[in-house]
């Protein structure tokens, strides 16, 4: 087990960290804003006849750009660097973001998402790409379990102001995405651009192995990495099933109030840091042991609100569903930069960052059409958190017969 605490020891970067962490942040804002909007949005737009279809998936809406686009990215960084995509992205994230204020169109507003999702691609791609550029795997793992700490400090502060704001006026949840201008200075302060380490070069080559053996080295991973985006996939879908659908949870139960919702959702989403911890405490142990946890918070929290009769119950799976989501982020990236050398590396967060936003996208659709088979909200989620649970015991499953088998050879 990792101490979590001896972290703070070892922190390299420390202005760099904090702006990777801070950035990586900015593509779940994009949702978590949203969370307790989502009523009043419906509200404002009651007479508009595509309301009921281009409220929801405003919220997710960023996620399809990213989806779409994110291996794109992942490419131009591979191809002609990191910090300058960034930080213009960063930009025009502030400037997106913001635009809804002055907007009363819903299929304008709903365009302005499109376009912020475009600045998200190239933010998460870089991000975890600098992940992998800065740090080694010890350096990497340490600021990944402090953003999974930082993250829900930020996305409570962010449920909490955007209630109130929301009651004051129908779209002032907006207004916060100009924090983005502020990392933007900051971004333009610290952060350069990383240089290949001649340690990433393929051993082989070095020591003057053929050239099939060389371009075999030097060839994307591709099969490795079709089992992370779809493992990915599925975890993101189950990931934002309480985040776009949550508040309906608490309609079915009795809290129709928007500061009412924030006000018990804020709390138990601080326990994301007790994921975040979990995660580095399981750092040493395989990707299948951490998947397989992070499944298994997430199956449990899911169907206790699935099967929950009364607001206690709903908050502590709530409070159960929000460690796993600590875990989740940290271990899944992890997992990814195993697989990847420099020459690589954007490509392949490109591609984890596809899968994870489309996984987000189709999420509300995904839940949907489990409340029609299953009659409710409540019902979707019982449902989600069972598929979770299959999929946390064939994680962990899989690192047991793994490391049996090995150690018999």
């Amino acid at each position: 087990m990792q101490s979590p605490i001896a972290v703070f020891r070892r922190l390299t970067l420390v202005p760099q960290g904090i702006i990777v962490v801070v950035s990586a942040f900015l593509p779940i804002f994009a949702i978590v804003s949203m969370f307790p909007a989502l009523p009043s949005l419906m509200a404002h737009f009651a007479d508009n006849p595509n309301a009921n279809d281009l409220v929801p998936w405003m919220v997710t809406a960023p996620s399809l750009s990213i989806a779409i686009l994110a291996p794109f990215a992942g490419y131009f960084v591979d191809k002609f660097g990191r910090t300058r995509l960034l930080i213009t992205a960063t930009f025009f994230y502030g400037f997106f973001g913001i635009a809804p204020v002055f907007l009363d169109d819903l299929t304008l507003m709903f365009c302005s998402r499109l376009a912020l999702g475009v600045c998200e691609a190239a933010i998460l791609t870089v991000v975890n790409t600098l992940l992998g550029d800065y740090w080694d795997d010890e350096g990497r793992r340490d600021w990944l379990y402090l953003q999974g700490v930082a993250g829900p400090i930020l996305g409570a502060l962010v449920i909490r102001v955007a209630g109130p704001i929301t009651e004051l006026r129908w779209n002032g949840v907006f207004l916060i995405y100009g924090i983005a201008f502020v990392i933007f200075v900051m971004m333009k302060m610290f952060l350069f651009e990383p240089k290949r380490e001649e340690s990433e070069k393929p051993a082989k080559a070095e020591a003057g192995a053929s050239a099939a053996e060389t371009a075999e080295s030097d060839r994307f991973p591709g099969k490795s990495m079709l089992l992370v985006g779809l493992v990915t996939l599925f975890a993101s879908i189950i990931y934002y099933v309480y985040m776009v659908k949550g508040a309906l949870v608490f309609h079915e139960v009795g809290v129709t109030s928007p500061s009412r919702i924030s006000e018990l959702a804020a709390l138990p989403a601080l326990m994301v840091m007790v994921g975040a911890v979990i995660f580095r405490m399981l750092g040493k142990q395989p990707n299948g042991i951490q998947i397989g946890t992070f499944f298994g918070f997430l199956g449990a929290g899911l169907f206790v609100m699935g099967t929950a009769d009364s607001i206690p119950q709903v908050v502590a799976g709530i409070i159960i569903q929000q460690m796993g989501i600590g875990m989740s982020g940290p271990a899944l990236i992890a997992w990814a930069q195993t697989k990847l050398t420099y020459m690589h590396r954007g490509m392949g967060m490109g591609i984890w960052t596809s899968c994870f936003f489309f996984g987000q996208f189709i999420s509300p659709w995904v839940t949907s059409r489990g409340e029609s088979v299953a009659g409710s909200v409540q019902g979707a989620f019982a449902m989600a958190g069972g598929a979770a649970t299959v999929a946390a015991i064939i994680g962990i499953a899989y690192s047991w017969l793994h490391r049996k088998y090995s150690n018999q050879t």
